[in-house]
């Protein structure tokens, strides 16, 4: 027998009235999905506790068995595990985005956010920035002072680690809530320590709004990455470890940080795909067949898909659609044809991490649908893999079961 698992992540959603009032799960066409939903188990899974903040971070922590109340410190110390960044005590992890600041000659405090990821920046750009921002001499002298490093990363998603810190009281807003938004009001506040963190923000800002890179980025149409933005705060973090808790070795295949932290703090196997992007434009081919080889010598593999979050925060719903579609079509389609193929018994689970709304842009922790298919059994359920099916069919109140639903280790 072998498990799979398929995270699209922030692909459910409230109803859209773009849609004729469907959600983009009920309007496009998932018709692999909705084929084994027909012969499956479709229900609701709340994956944030309550109380918790809605993000992939606390989701997929449940989803891979891990309880969010009990182990989650934050979500920068769980990506910084992905790079191999060791936290001593005393130290704190940040997700240091790149992001787009509106060009207006306003305060600081005055201008709006328009894109937590300087619009999708490529991966060399945005390590060039941030490596020449820490060696700004401006830069550097007040990051020294902070006990600040950075770890570039090939993305928007740097890390940033501070030895020392007093976090205590910190609020820390999520750049991609609040887009649109002016950011006086949302800049680091609640403890000294925010001041630290703001004053860097600013100074990265009077650095970068003219670099080089941001004037060929404007000259081509594109968004400036010309900020950088702190959130995420966290302490070094223990996991579960997955085979001690369910008997099972996996892998992990995904283009973001976040869930290649938690694979390794779990210690499960982490697969990084060429050419998989964690945007709209990845290798969904590529990342099937890693899982599939995976399988070869794994029990468990795990496909995540970051498109549809990002689309839905970019405000972009015909690419939520496509990210969708493109799941059930080179994804899901391809993985249960190639399992079939080779003779496989297998359990798949799919699920949104999330909601992400498209009213909004932002996330939400209210439950989302997840399918449940087993090779060997037709349920004969007639559903199909939407909200409302899932609302009307079995309700699973912490994500931290569904594991034990995938190896038939638990009910429900």
């Amino acid at each position: 027998m072998k498990y799979l698992l398929v995270i699209g992540d922030g692909m459910a959603d409230n109803s859209v009235p773009e849609l004729g009032g469907k959600t983009p799960l009920e309007f496009a066409g998932i018709p692999a999905l909705d084929a084994l939903a027909a012969r499956g188990v479709v229900g609701s899974v709340l994956n944030v506790p309550e109380g918790l903040p809605a993000g992939s971070d606390t989701a997929i922590l449940s989803i891979f068995g891990c309880d969010p109340r009990v182990c989650y410190t934050g979500r920068a110390p769980l990506e910084a595990a992905a790079g191999g960044v060791r936290l001593s005590p005393g130290d704190v992890a940040y997700r240091c985005n790149m992001v787009t600041y509106e060009d207006t000659g306003a305060p600081f405090e005055e201008k709006k956010i328009l894109s937590h990821s300087a619009g999708s920046i490529e991966g060399a750009e945005s390590a060039r920035l941030i490596k020449g921002l820490f060696d700004h001499p401006r830069f550097k002298k007040l990051a020294q002072e902070a006990g600040m490093t950075v770890y570039p990363a090939l993305s928007f998603r740097h890390i940033a680690v501070q030895k020392g810190a007093d976090i205590k009281g910190i609020v820390l807003r999520p750049p991609h809530d609040h887009l649109g938004e002016t950011i006086g009001p949302l800049l680091p506040a609640g403890c000294g320590n925010a001041a630290v963190l703001k004053e860097l923000m600013i100074e990265a800002h009077e650095i970068l709004k003219h670099h080089p890179i941001n004037e060929a980025r404007r000259a081509a149409g594109k968004l400036p990455a010309n900020g950088v933005w702190f959130w995420a705060e966290g302490t070094a973090v223990a996991l579960p470890q997955f085979y001690a808790s369910y008997g099972k070795t996996g892998a992990v295949v995904s283009a973001v940080p976040l869930c290649h932290g938690i694979a390794a703090l779990a210690g499960l196997d982490v697969i990084t795909v060429e050419g998989a992007t964690g945007e709209l434009e990845t290798n969904y081919e590529g990342k099937v067949d890693a899982a599939l080889d995976a399988l070869k010598t794994h029990d468990f593999a795990a496909v995540h898909i970051e498109a549809p979050d990002e689309c839905t925060h970019n405000g972009d719903l015909k690419g939520k659609l496509q990210a969708i579609e493109w799941i059930d079509s080179r994804v899901v389609a391809p993985l249960i044809k190639k399992l079939e193929a080779a003779d496989f018994s297998y359990r798949l689970l799919v699920l949104s991490d999330h909601k992400t709304l498209t009213s909004t842009r932002g996330h939400d922790g209210d439950p989302v649908p997840f399918l449940l298919y087993d090779s060997r059994k037709d349920m004969k359920s007639g559903h199909t893999y939407s909200e409302p099916d899932g609302e009307a069919g079995t309700f699973v109140d912490a994500g931290i079961k569904l594991m034990g639903m995938l190896f038939e280790q638990t009910e429900k």
